[in-house]
């Protein structure tokens, strides 16, 4: 009787994505991304399942939550962005994020809430079309169905909105 083996990784990726299966687990990941030797983001997960192999869109995803921290002007402004689900896809560099969605800007204190927010990585800016909760520095309440803004939550669009807010006429 005779076997045979070979090690087409190719071979390997077709079945996986065959099979619906991850090409890749990591448990506990945490993730340091750097530019230019500075750190611009930390992304915490418990697990994270890469379907890099699926060959029309392939996908990552974060099952059990993620927490991503995003530093600009070398660190002294922070954004936090946590959900309890996300999907990244990489070649539109656009990811979605699903479940008790909460967004913080540290610096001017503003909060976003919501349920579904879709984020444009290139653009820097989110996107939502289901109810959401902006609380900022000043402590107005905006409340609405549909958010787009920067993603420091700067320079935001509010549809359909109902709350308290406080305009200054120049």
């Amino acid at each position: 009787m005779l076997f045979s083996c070979s090690n087409n990784t190719q071979e390997v990726r077709d079945f996986l994505a065959d099979k619906n299966l991850p090409v890749g687990k990591a448990r506990d990941a945490y993730h340091v991304y750097k530019d230019s030797g500075r750190i611009t983001s930390k992304l915490i997960t418990p697990l994270m399942l890469d379907y890099s192999n699926r060959k029309g869109h392939p996908y990552t995803e974060f099952p059990k939550g993620i927490t991503i921290v995003n530093f600009k002007n070398k660190g002294q402004d922070s954004v936090t962005i946590t959900g309890n689900f996300a999907l990244n896809y990489p070649r539109t560099s656009i990811s979605e994020i699903r479940g008790n969605v909460v967004v913080i800007n540290h610096t001017d204190k503003s909060k976003l809430e919501t349920e579904q927010l879709f984020w444009d990585e290139i653009q820097h800016y989110f996107i939502s079309e289901k109810k959401f909760r902006l609380t900022t520095e000043s402590q107005d309440t905006i409340e609405g169905i549909g958010f787009e803004s920067k993603d420091d939550l700067s320079k935001h669009l509010a549809k359909k909105t109902t709350g308290r807010i406080k305009t200054n006429e120049e």
